[in-house]
């Protein structure tokens, strides 16, 4: 087990990945406060619902308050020139204006009878034009014409007529002379714009949903060997399309031949729905020579980058991926020995992997044709990283992160893939398990780390497992054991690698969603629809602990701290830190808003990742350390201030508190009081309370302070601390009279006064229980009295307690009388 300096005692959510596209229109901006070098102040501003939503185009989780842009759905969005001020529209007809910095809406009005279905704001930033579905002004349209209209006179000068379907994307060229326009007729018409007339029509052969000039000095043109001096802008022109195949192709406008094509795409596409989902659905370059960005029909944003390979050819990389929906996490996994990485499985056919620095996703493991449920990942004894994937297409992949490929596939289950397991030891093989009630072991050889093609793997074993699905698995550190959990309520330990039933662990009253073995002892961990989580020995199958706290069903749940502790998470949206020797449960973190499906925990850095049906993915880490050295700058600046106002308090003799209470309003006095009540439950600082408090009963008349808002709390709250400080200090006080006379008769205290005036004012005070029972002057006691009671004393004290000691006191109001 850890030792208890190394338990954790906090985590916090320092990233979190949630939904901030839908679908629809979206805007690029820059940050006015920005680096003009640099990309972190490039940002997007997003249709999400009725919001918008400003996310940076370098760290996808960097995620601003969204703007509640309208009531219903997002329909149109444009920027002013400075970016600082944002135009939203939506189906209520009503143009919104945003300040940006301040998040507040400054300005709004109708603009249409009808949704605005596209809107662009004017360079000058003065001008903005709006495209409603009311037909009072249309740019391209689905009659298939494009329509140029004159700002001044408000007139329609030409209708250009030369598409047979949906217009989806127009271009002006740089001197305004050439429009391009594109449809879902598969061709680009190319428009003399002088003369309102058709140039030329260019077959594309797939149907465009994007088109863009490239214009002179772009990187793009210097990639393809194009010097800007080289470039006649009457005749020569390039341009770019993207579309339903999901490629970026570059077109040279003169000769109308493609000069430039992507030989792969980047978009995943359903292969079920191929035709309803195109590859990409618009396309904007980006200042600033950060490239080209790209969106998909799922909404993802991929940011290109060309590259020049040698003097005729160059190429698009791929440097930043930013998921815009994500939709319902199901299972997640860190990659790799640093965990830099993070597999996550939604609700889609593909495991998009992110980079937990950026939270941008840096590739997709395509493959499987129905959706992802489960996951794992290992680095082999080769070194190479592996993922391996259940589908409900009810077979099993595994994946080469490296090569970003599928290496092999297992076919054999009957039902769906519920949970996937890799050893931990050898790290050579895996474990599947089915809602086919089957548990099946499989492996492969080192040639699987050679080969390009994608090989069959071969289940070693195999066993009718459960009476219903299986939920999870997990392998034991030394891949002696696998354990099982399953919705029949059991969980079942199974010995390698024949799968042979070793026990059978009983006790939970609902079914059994997650089950881990101990890094460190011999014990298994499970989690349940019955609300509890459950420890079991291995070696009897005896349930060694219940920990309670959750509302609901526990969905997972995970050793951290060398098995000292588990973090677990379930359908109550909560996420709780326990600790296994007290059962206690220590921290209860609420971030999410439906069912934590997922959760992963890093096995180096001991990062916390979950993520469910709110499609949002948070990152935990461990904030234990640096809480501590937070309360210890704390205590020290409480301190510190305590000791300055005590120090300020006693170096002016004229009181300068008092004087500034009397200044103070009632607001002043209020938050002065509640002060005093803080400082007065601390003993490090009642004295100063006490001192303050003082002033103000004393400086202030009895009328003003019941004047004061709230004053019966501050009170009430004051009473109690007061009373047991005045306590205090009188047992304190009342015990110096024992000390002093002690000390007195022992010689140690000589009071320097005169003897006879000692003997006459010497009185004998016995106090018993609080009240005064004898008072005798001390010069009507003979001598004869002093020896006999001397005599008694001695004998008294031989024999036992239960006597009196009088305590002789000079000048004193109170005396003491202690029994012996």
């Amino acid at each position: 087990m850890a030792s208890a300096q190394t338990l954790k005692k906090n985590y916090r959510c320092d990233r979190s990945l949630q939904q901030f596209y839908t679908g629809g229109p979206f805007v690029v901006g820059r940050s006015p406060d920005g680096d003009a070098e640099g990309a972190a102040e490039t940002f997007l501003a997003c249709a999400c619902g009725g919001e918008v939503r400003l996310v940076s185009a370098a760290d996808a989780s960097a995620i601003e308050e969204p703007i509640d842009g309208d009531s219903e759905a997002i329909t149109a969005l444009a920027l002013s020139p400075d970016s600082r001020h944002l135009f939203a529209a939506g189906h209520s007809r009503l143009v919104r204006v945003w300040d940006i910095a301040s998040r507040a809406c400054i300005r709004s009005w109708k603009g249409h009878d009808g949704p605005i279905m596209a809107m662009a704001c004017h360079a000058s930033g003065g001008l903005l034009a709006t495209a409603g579905a009311d037909k009072k002004l249309f740019s391209g349209s689905e009659d298939g014409t494009v329509r140029v209209w004159n700002l001044e006179s408000k007139k329609c000068v030409a209708v250009l007529k030369e598409h047979f379907s949906t217009i989806t994307s127009l271009a002006l060229s740089e001197d305004g002379q050439t429009l391009l326009s594109a449809g879902r007729d598969k061709v680009v018409n190319v428009w003399d714009m002088r003369k309102y007339s058709s140039k030329k029509t260019i077959p594309t052969y797939e149907m465009i949903e994007a088109v863009s000039f490239i214009g002179s000095g772009n990187e793009f043109l210097t990639c393809l060997g194009v010097e800007p001096a080289n470039i006649n802008e009457k005749t020569d022109g390039y341009f770019l399309t993207v579309g339903e195949r999901g490629v970026i192709r570059i077109w040279n406008l003169e000769s109308a031949v493609c000069i430039f094509e992507q030989k792969s795409s980047d978009v995943t596409v359903n292969s079920e729905n191929e035709e309803s989902r195109r590859g990409f659905t618009s396309a904007i370059m980006l200042p600033n020579d950060q490239g080209l960005l790209c969106v998909t029909a799922d909404q993802q944003f991929l940011f290109y980058c060309p590259t020049r390979i040698d003097d005729r050819t160059f190429q698009l990389n791929l440097y930043r991926r930013l998921i815009g929906y994500n939709d319902e996490v199901l299972d997640l996994k860190f990659i790799g020995e640093d965990e830099q990485y993070l597999a996550v499985a939604t609700n889609l056919e593909q495991v998009r992997v992110y980079d937990v620095a950026t939270m941008s996703c840096s590739y997709v493991l395509a493959g499987h044709t129905e959706i992802v449920v489960c996951l794992d990942t290992c680095v082999s004894s080769s070194g190479r990283t592996l993922v391996v994937t259940g589908s409900k297409d009810n077979t099993v992949r595994l994946w080469d992160t490296e090569r970003r490929r599928c290496i092999g596939i297992g076919k054999g289950h009957l039902g769906a893939i519920g949970s996937v397991a890799f050893s931990k030891k050898s790290k050579n093989f895996f474990v599947s398990g089915s809602s086919d009630r089957t548990i099946k072991i499989w492996s492969w050889d080192d040639t699987l780390d050679d080969t390009d093609d994608e090989i069959s793997l071969k289940a070693k074993a195999v066993v009718a497992a459960h009476d219903k699905d299986i939920n999870s698995l997990a392998v034991s550190p030394n891949d002696g054991l696998v354990c099982s959990g399953s919705e029949d309520r059991t969980a079942c330990i199974w010995k390698l690698p024949n799968l042979v039933s070793a026990v059978v662990l009983k006790g939970h009253k609902r079914g059994i969603w997650s089950v881990e073995f101990s890094p460190v002892e011999q014990c298994v961990i499970t989690s349940s629809g019955d609300r509890t989580i459950k420890l079991w020995a291995v070696a009897d199958g005896s349930c060694l602990k219940t920990f309670e706290g959750h509302t609901s069903s526990v969905l997972r749940a995970s050793f951290l701290s060398r098995g000292a502790q588990f973090v677990s998470c379930g359908s109550d949206g909560l996420v709780k830190l326990w600790t296994i020797k007290t059962n206690e449960c220590i921290a209860t973190y609420d971030k999410h808003d439906g069912k934590i499906w997922a959760l992963a925990a890093g096995r180096k850095t001991e990062m916390l990742a979950t993520g469910g049906t709110d499609a949002v993915l948070n990152l935990w880490h461990d904030c234990t350390m640096e809480d501590k050295q937070e309360d210890f700058r704390k205590k020290e600046e409480e301190a510190l201030r305590g000791q300055e106002l005590e120090n300020a308090v006693r170096a002016d003799p004229e009181d300068p508190v008092e004087k500034a209470i009397v200044d103070l309003p009632k607001d002043g006095l209020r938050v002065l009081l509640e002060y005093i009540r803080e400082w007065n439950t601390k003993p490090k600082f009642c004295h100063v309370a006490q001192f303050v408090l003082f002033r103000v009963l004393r400086s202030l008349p009895p009328t003003d302070i019941l004047e004061i808002k709230g004053i019966s709390e501050l009170l009430a709250g004051l009473i109690p601390y007061s009373q047991r400080h005045f306590n205090r200090v009188d047992r304190l006080v009342r015990s110096t009279f024992l000390l002093d006379y002690t000390l007195t008769r022992m010689s140690v205290l000589d009071p320097d006064i005169d003897v006879g005036t000692t003997k006459a004012n010497m009185n004998v005070l016995s106090v018993e229980n609080g009240e005064i029972t004898e008072v005798k002057s001390a010069l009507q006691v003979s001598e004869s009295d002093k020896s006999s009671k001397k005599r008694k004393s001695d004998k008294s004290s031989k024999k036992g307690k239960g006597k009196k000691v009088k305590i002789a006191s000079s000048g004193l109001s109170n005396d003491v009388s202690v029994e012996a």
